[in-house]
């Protein structure tokens, strides 16, 4: 028995969500309301994050600045009415001491993924570092580290989850 009010990609394939239901009864007004979220899982979200640094690397190829790789895949995300934040500022609390000593991800998406952007020769241990420990500090669950210049796109993604 198939669902068919399941979202569903273009392709027909059944997306894997997570549906939220909240009633809200207004005693002052005497009316009550429904509403409806339907929230991607992660691992989806990132499959598509990634169809999007596929879209913009075949089209552009390596070789330019990351600031441009930002904008073009930011572009793509909001094709897909995908809600992102650019250079998000990310605060360090030591001890509850807030330091604002400009930490930025690069990219957030729908408040649940970071990208990190880079155009670079090799991927170092440190650029890994640098996401583990902003996916640390900004308590979210997965993240992505994009290498675009690379010849071949799959080279240069790596995923990290915590």
């Amino acid at each position: 028995n198939e669902n068919r009010n399941h979202p569903r990609t273009e392709s027909g394939r059944s997306l894997p969500c997570f549906v939220w239901i909240i009633f809200i009864h207004h005693r002052l007004h005497g009316f009550s309301q429904i509403i409806l979220f339907i929230v991607m899982d992660v691992n989806e979200l990132s499959y598509k994050i990634i169809g999007c640094a596929y879209d913009v690397h075949k089209t552009l190829g390596p070789g330019l600045l990351e600031s441009t790789y930002e904008k073009c895949l930011c572009f793509e995300l909001e094709k897909l009415n995908l809600k992102y934040e650019r250079q998000k500022e990310l605060p360090i609390n030591y001890k509850g001491m807030i330091l604002d000593n400009g930490y930025r991800i690069d990219i957030l998406v729908e408040d649940r993924i970071v990208i990190e952007l880079k155009s670079v020769d090799i991927l170092q241990p440190i650029h890994s570092a640098q996401l583990l420990t902003y996916l640390k500090l900004s308590q979210k669950p997965l993240g992505l580290l994009i290498n675009f210049n690379v010849t071949n796109l799959q080279n240069g993604i790596r995923r990290y989850k915590i």
